[in-house]
């Protein structure tokens, strides 16, 4: 017995529900990354015994699997515990176990049930698609987390030639993995490759218009996001993306609308942002520069930091990929340690964007602090250093 059919289906709703009741905007940087937020912390660090097994006759396993297919997933857990128990080396009930812990939001037991799983068969299927759903969609969204979903969900796809109906769903976690990467050309493809085989599948629809989004595509973007309107689980952001669509155009009025309607559908995932005015935001830029340590503001001297209201298109589409329409800031030029060819003066400069910082936090304390997290990001970008390394220092 195979859970591959209802239990991933049940994979993916669960991926729906995750995806669209996320919090606010994330922040990101010119490289469009997330900043990643901590995992919780177990409510409890003692658990409650399993009841014993209904095996109903048949194997402890087939009996997790059968209710891992019936959504009974504290029998499923109970029942592929003791499969795990009398066969150690069995990767499929690590697997089955790391299902059912999952389904029950017992994640950090899920992620050692999963790593035991394919340690024993990295190759496993049900083990890679729980693990990459795990890491993807259901654990808080980080760059770490991201990646593994990532990579797992890339495993899979590399080999599901054996259980081609499973490609789907390898592809969408990827999907959602890649665009939480700021990867959105391989989001893109993956979303595609769901769509080939179900031209209307909503939650592929999604990841394909975000991606569109982010690729600076923005007429495809605009006709992929106007048919998520009336879907019950998208259509707050795709009102949403509408008003970041229209607003680039200009059409403040049309865009608002569209804003107002992502807050009456999802007011949670889209609070009023705290919009400063053009001049208070300038006031806070400057103070966030003056308060620069000295050798940052020796770095800075000659090169402007700039306060505007959107990224516009030629610095989008300034490198390949484009830079994602979402970003907080921007470093113009080269770096310190490099030479300016001579064709614009000054030839490095910083911008800071008004209205996209304060989409990306909730309160006004929280916009002075990402106002002096997105600086630094630049400045770290003026002395040389690439994204991998700003990352790595916490200013992703």
């Amino acid at each position: 017995m195979s859970w591959r059919g209802s239990f991933a289906l049940c994979l993916l709703l669960l991926v729906a529900c995750q995806r669209t009741s996320a919090p606010a905007p994330s922040p990101v940087s010119d490289a469009g990354m997330a900043e990643a937020p901590t995992s919780p912390e177990p409510a409890s660090s003692v658990a409650e015994p399993l009841l014993p097994c209904q095996a109903n006759g048949g194997t402890p396993l087939d009996a997790a699997l059968g209710y891992l297919e019936g959504g009974k997933y504290a029998e499923a857990l109970s029942c592929a515990a003791q499969a795990s128990a009398l066969d150690p080396d069995d990767a499929t009930a690590h697997a089955a176990r790391g299902n059912a812990l999952a389904a029950l939001e017992r994640t950090a037991e899920a992620q050692v049930a999963y790593a035991r799983a394919l340690a024993l068969h990295p190759g496993h299927l049900d083990a890679l698609l729980g693990a990459a759903h795990l890491y993807a969609v259901q654990l808080p969204s980080s760059r770490e987390f991201d990646e593994l979903g990532a990579l797992y969900a890339e495993r899979g796809l590399s080999q599901v030639d054996e259980v081609p109906e499973m490609l789907p769903q390898f592809a969408l976690v990827a999907a959602m993995a890649l665009n939480d990467l700021g990867q959105a050309g391989e989001a893109l493809q993956r979303a595609q490759l769901v769509l080939a085989r179900e031209p209307h599948h909503p939650e592929a629809s999604y990841e394909k218009a975000l991606a569109l989004f982010e690729l600076c595509r923005f007429r495809e973007a605009r006709t992929a996001f106007t048919g998520l309107l009336n879907d019950p689980a998208h259509g707050a952001h795709a009102h949403y993306h509408l008003g970041l669509l229209l607003e680039r155009e200009g059409k403040w009025k049309q865009a608002r609308e569209h804003f107002d309607k992502a807050r009456v559908l999802a007011p949670r995932d889209f609070p009023e942002p705290p919009l400063p005015s053009e001049a208070e935001f300038r006031e806070e830029v400057a103070r966030t520069v003056a308060a620069l340590p000295k050798d940052m503001r020796d770095d800075l001297a000659g090169v402007p930091v700039r306060a505007e209201e959107l990224p516009a298109d030629d610095d989008l589409l300034s490198g390949e990929p484009p830079l994602s329409p979402a970003i907080l800031g921007l470093f113009r030029g080269p770096p310190l340690n490099e030479p300016c060819d001579g064709t614009e003066t000054p030839c490095r400069s910083v911008a800071l964007y008004r209205l996209n910082l304060a989409r990306a936090v909730r309160t006004r304390e929280e916009l002075r602090e990402q106002i002096k997290v997105t600086l630094l990001h630049e400045v770290g970008h003026l002395r040389g250093e690439d994204d991998q390394e700003l990352a790595a220092r916490g200013l992703e």
